[in-house]
């Protein structure tokens, strides 16, 4: 349960602040340009909400009073009414005279205001509604810079994991070796080892890996690999290697009722040998799919795992313990895995204010560019089943607090905003702003009854997808 609570206060928080500057960058330009905004709500407000500048409570506490009464002969304060919604999916901004969530039809029927959307030039109305997306993308690359001029960074340098990588048997195939560094693809030298490698190395023609000491030159394959196929099967592509030692084991799970302790090496998995915790989630991936369809029995019998564990592996004094426990439903005994900084010195380079902002502006940009490369998956039968809502995002967060991994994912989620903000769907950001270049190209507008029908269109599609990734969600919660 603190688990849960600490990751949803981290989400909670993470998109309350993507939400209000994203926002905010529509209402700034809407107000720059002599727009009326009537509400700007953090959270959606359906039927009723947690708090509202409008509120009764509110105006007694501040000694307002009300300035005019709208046509329920509610008393009303001119201006913005600042609120929070109680449904956590969002937020907007009403701007007077536009088509949007609130599909405010009423309004539309009156004559037009020379303070509503409708009435501005098409230049301003654009800028308007690509406020946002330029809020949450400039703020990513802010971010960045200031990670990096707070913590600066730190990174293990590839050349130092002098244990090398697993491979898969397909990159076997190709002449990787087990013990292999990359070092190089195309030329480009890797620096340490993320994400950007496996790219790089999915499209380069040469990678190049230190060998027993020796640089090797290794040919891919024409036209390249799947990103998404190098990283399913029982292995991923490469895997750095880490002895399969037992860091920690966790209270009142699986393995504490057993004799494995801190520091035991589990040298085999239902007798499998087993060298490297790479070796070990290969075992734990073939017993996955064996359960697939399984019945309640079978997967009982199968989740029942004989393990060897190897007490005091270093020592001469080692000894050997074969034990049976039953894993859960996520396939997990309760332990804690050795982790990289055990075996290899990190590096941490450190930036001045001056320095940061070029440094985290060429990073967030790295990220933006391989997220969008890396989109084309999802219309793969296995990247469909990625696409996930709250509960995938909310997974991101570590389980303790920690500062600066909370700034880094808040602007990685807010280049995910940006980039589906502005995509062309009916609805979004990305949708008013094609029509408007539409209308500056064809100098003429689009009706409202027009609008009105995209907006329902793209709100359908737009919920459709969001009921899609929430049973995502769902399912692998329950898997």
């Amino acid at each position: 349960m603190d688990i849960f609570l600490i990751r949803a206060a981290q989400l909670i928080l993470c998109l309350s602040i993507l939400i209000i500057l994203h926002e905010g960058g529509h209402f700034v330009l809407a107000k720059i340009f002599g727009i009326r905004v009537e509400k700007f709500f953090l959270f959606f407000d359906y039927k009723f909400h947690l708090f509202s500048t409008y509120s009764k409570w509110w105006r007694k506490l501040w000694g307002k009073k009300p300035l005019q009464k709208n046509d329920k002969g509610n008393y009303l304060y001119s201006g913005t009414e600042y609120g929070i919604g109680w449904i956590p999916l969002g937020g907007y901004v009403k701007i007077a005279g536009m088509i949007d969530e609130s599909m405010d039809r009423e309004q539309m029927k009156l004559p037009p205001q020379p303070w509503e959307f409708r009435t501005k030039p098409a230049w301003q109305r654009l800028l308007v509604m690509l406020g946002g997306v330029f809020v949450n993308f400039i703020l990513a690359l802010f971010i960045y810079s200031a990670i990096l001029f707070t913590w600066g960074e730190t990174y293990i340098p590839i050349r130092d994991m002098n244990m090398g990588f697993t491979f898969s048997k397909e990159a076997k195939a190709i002449g990787f070796r087990d013990g292999d560094i990359p070092i190089a693809a195309d030329g480009k030298t890797f620096r340490d080892f993320n994400s950007d490698v496996l790219r790089s190395i999915s499209t380069a023609h040469t990678v190049d890996v230190l060998r027993n000491g020796k640089e090797v030159s290794i040919t891919m394959p024409d036209g390249g690999l799947s990103l998404l196929n190098m990283l399913q099967g029982d292995r991923p592509f490469l895997t750095l290697y880490l002895p399969s030692v037992v860091d920690t084991v966790m209270p009142d799970m699986a393995a504490a009722k057993t004799s494995i302790t801190k520091g035991d090496r589990i040298i085999a998995f239902n007798n499998t040998p087993i060298d490297s915790w790479a070796d070990y989630d290969s075992a734990i991936n073939r017993l996955s799919r064996s359960l697939e369809g399984a019945t309640t029995n079978d997967s009982l019998r199968k989740c029942t795992v004989q393990i060897v564990v190897a007490h005091q592996p270093e020592t001469e004094a080692a000894t050997l313990d074969t034990v049976t426990l039953i894993l859960n439903s996520n396939l997990q005994m309760g332990i804690g895995r050795t982790y990289p900084l055990r075996y290899y010195k990190p590096v941490t380079k450190e930036y001045g204010l001056i320095e940061s902002i070029p440094a985290g502006m060429k990073h967030g940009i790295s990220v933006f560019s391989g997220y969008v490369s890396d989109l084309k998956y999802i219309f793969t039968k296995e990247g469909a089943k990625s696409v996930g809502s709250f509960g995938a995002i909310g997974s991101m967060f570590p389980t303790t607090w920690d500062w600066q991994q909370f700034w880094s994912l808040t602007a990685f989620i807010s280049i995910i905003l940006a980039f589906m903000n502005i995509l062309p769907i009916p609805a979004l950001d990305g949708g008013h702003a094609l029509f408007l270049l539409l209308e500056m190209v064809f100098r003429r507008k689009f009706s409202v009854k027009f609008q009105e029908r995209a907006q329902m269109i793209g709100m359908a599609i737009l919920l459709a997808l969001m009921v899609y990734a929430i049973g995502n969600d769902i399912f692998r919660f329950l898997l």
